[in-house]
């Protein structure tokens, strides 16, 4: 299997590809700067530089060598945000410097799985689970008590902020069906954004403030699997009918995390292939 990290322009529809590997990498961020996107494989986070020739640069997380695909940026820039099981035998979200370093632990709980940062910086989103089933959970971006956000859900999962920071976008389900909503960073407000036939995940609102890139799975899919027939579909952030971008076969590792690029004219994803 080979994973095809690829970049796409919502306005024409051309994919490009930047990087062919054989190893499974996942979940590209788009630096702020624009110059770079972050993936990982194997554990491991990688920098793959958008100018010269494209390669996986290994970015040095300490002492966190079993990093899943829940990982990010900060909106200064400044600052990784991991989700981590080397400690804890169970994920751990930690930050630590962009360009590398020794991880701070921030959650006290596991498992944490990390998925949004507040643009003010003072906040990471993240999904746990603490009794029967995974929530949306808060806290300050230096640890501290944590926020349940959500209550009646069987699942929860990819808590992202709008750019204006005043809605938290996340995929929820209930009655076995998981769609998409939003709700107000202090858990009120919560409104159902899709209703469809499709088992949709990983809300991205984009940083103009205009759209949400998702992933719409085949119905009857059960989690977030790999190795499916999947869509990537964009939406108005106030709601609407979506807009199918592309067919491709990917699921999890494609886009778990915010991918926009910072002017929100491309995004990256992760396909893969024989």
């Amino acid at each position: 299997m080979k994973s095809e990290l690829c970049i796409f322009d919502p306005a024409s529809g051309d994919v490009s590809t930047l990087l062919e590997t054989d190893q499974l990498i996942e979940a590209p961020n788009w630096t702020p700067d624009g110059r770079a996107l972050i993936v990982n494989g194997d554990g491991r986070l990688y920098r793959v530089a958008l100018d010269g020739a494209p390669r996986l640069a290994e970015i040095n997380t300490g002492f966190a060598k079993r990093l899943n695909n829940d990982h990010g940026i900060s909106p200064d820039g400044e600052m990784l945000v991991i989700s981590d099981s080397t400690e804890e035998g169970a994920s751990c979200i930690y930050t630590l410097p962009v360009e590398g370093g020794t991880p701070k632990r921030i959650t006290g709980h596991v498992p944490s799985y990390w998925h949004g940062w507040s643009p003010d910086g003072l906040t990471l989103a993240y999904v746990g689970k603490r009794s029967a089933g995974f929530d949306i959970f808060t806290c300050p971006v230096d640890g501290g008590a944590e926020t349940c956000l959500t209550a009646g859900f069987e699942h929860c999962d990819g808590p992202d902020f709008t750019p204006d920071g005043r809605w938290i976008w996340f995929n929820g389900q209930k009655n076995g069906r998981m769609q998409l909503w939003r709700m107000r960073p202090d858990g009120d407000a919560l409104e159902q954004m899709t209703d469809d036939e499709r088992i949709n995940w990983f809300p991205h609102p984009s940083p103009d403030g205009e759209s949400v890139l998702y992933l719409a799975y085949e119905n009857g899919v059960d989690g977030h699997p790999r190795d499916h027939h999947v869509e990537l579909r964009l939406m108005p952030i106030s709601g609407g009918r979506p807009r199918r971008l592309l067919s491709l076969f990917g699921g999890q590792g494609t886009i778990n995390v915010p991918c926009w690029a910072p002017d929100s004219k491309r995004f990256a994803f992760v396909r893969y292939h024989a």
